[in-house]
């Protein structure tokens, strides 16, 4: 019986941990913005390790898929169970103080593929933690499937097809796209609510300053507020959370007027999407100019999409020639849209047609 319950314990991690693994691998940049969260300064207040965020991203998910790899074919058996116990000990500390602060509302634990809240999150690790014990305190009875030979080559072999995977994709688009905003994804249906969808429950807090001290008043409090008592701000802390839809914070402003409504119209749309002018690759910047000429030349009107400001604007366009107009989104929901910065974005009536990495604009379809 232990022996069964061990080698099910095995089966369960090992594979658990190689899908896990394998879709963060299929988009580690999107993973490398969850750590940066993790890093920011509202949650552990490490903004030093956000420029490591990706290289940390593709390490921690090389690791996750080898490791599963090596427990499936008893590679170092020992070794790698420690490995894992630390490793799903780390993670169960990351989902725990998620979700009992409330600071990162989703762990990113299988990416874009499978959204968990963060208590799901946690408890998905504590059933990991289980298993591994398992495993910890039976590490005899996990032994080599193949010869050492064949063990080292299988493990060998995982460890250079993940680099590859992880090189292919950031060099060019993920291989499975996951997200909101894929190819073949009507922007403005998929900002719609459907008819009777949960609403979010909101009560509004009122802060007022008493006797010199901050203290907060529910609505129905207001009549008790003592007197003298100086009003300092107020707050909505949200009860429960209503529906969301899959694309909600989508802008397309230019001089504080939205025109998306307008430009997701339009029959040929091409868009650069840029979240950060001052971050973008340059030479990927460079091609932009062709692109555009070639594009206009066949009917596409040409725009551009950034959170960077004025500034940052009009820099871009004189240093790279762009005659083109750009309009402002938040940067969270075009790192969505897309990973490369820059990136070429085809639309056609508002539906997504082509996604295209800045490496890749020889693939672009007009």
């Amino acid at each position: 019986m232990k022996n069964i319950i061990t080698q099910f314990s095995r089966l369960f991690v090992g594979v658990l941990f190689i899908i896990s693994g394998l879709i963060k691998l299929n988009d580690p940049v999107g993973f490398s913005y969850k750590l940066a969260e993790y890093f920011s300064e509202p949650v552990f207040n490490m903004p030093f390790l956000e420029p490591l965020a990706l290289g940390l991203a593709i390490f921690l998910v090389i690791l996750e898929v080898v490791l599963g790899v090596m427990l499936l074919v008893g590679y170092k058996s020992k070794l790698t169970i420690w490995a894992l116990l630390l490793l799903i000990v780390f993670f169960t500390f990351l989902t725990f103080y998620s979700a009992y602060f409330d600071v990162v509302k989703d762990c990113g634990c299988f990416g874009d593929a499978l959204h968990l809240t963060p208590w799901q999150s946690f408890t998905k690790d504590i059933v990991l933690l289980f298993f591994i014990l398992i495993l910890f305190i039976n590490k005899k009875l996990v032994k080599p499937l193949f010869s050492k030979l064949a063990t080292n080559i299988i493990t060998l072999i995982s460890i250079v097809l993940c680099v590859f995977i992880a090189v292919w994709v950031i060099n060019h688009n993920p291989i499975k796209d996951f997200r909101p905003y894929k190819v073949g994804t009507n922007i403005e249906k998929g900002m719609e609510i459907p008819e009777g969808a949960p609403k979010s429950v909101v009560e509004m807090i009122f802060i007022y300053k008493v006797n010199g001290v901050d203290k907060e008043f529910t609505e129905k409090d207001l009549m008790n507020i003592p007197e003298g008592a100086v009003f300092v701000d107020r707050k909505d802390k949200v009860i429960s959370e209503g529906y969301v839809p899959p694309i909600h914070d989508f802008t397309m402003t230019k001089d504080d007027s939205d025109y998306k409504e307008e430009l997701l119209k339009e029959p040929k749309l091409l868009i650069y999407v840029t979240y950060d002018l001052n971050l973008s690759n340059p030479e990927g910047m460079k091609k932009l100019a062709k692109v555009t000429a070639d594009a206009k030349a066949k009917g596409y009107k040409v725009i551009g999409m950034t959170a960077s400001g004025a500034d940052e604007i009009a820099k871009a366009k004189k240093e790279y020639a762009l005659d083109i107009d750009f309009y402002f989104c938040d940067g969270t929901a075009l790192k969505t849209v897309e990973r490369a910065n820059p990136s070429i974005v085809v639309v056609h009536d508002g539906t997504i047609a082509q996604k295209v990495h800045y490496n890749d604009t020889d693939d672009l379809k007009l």
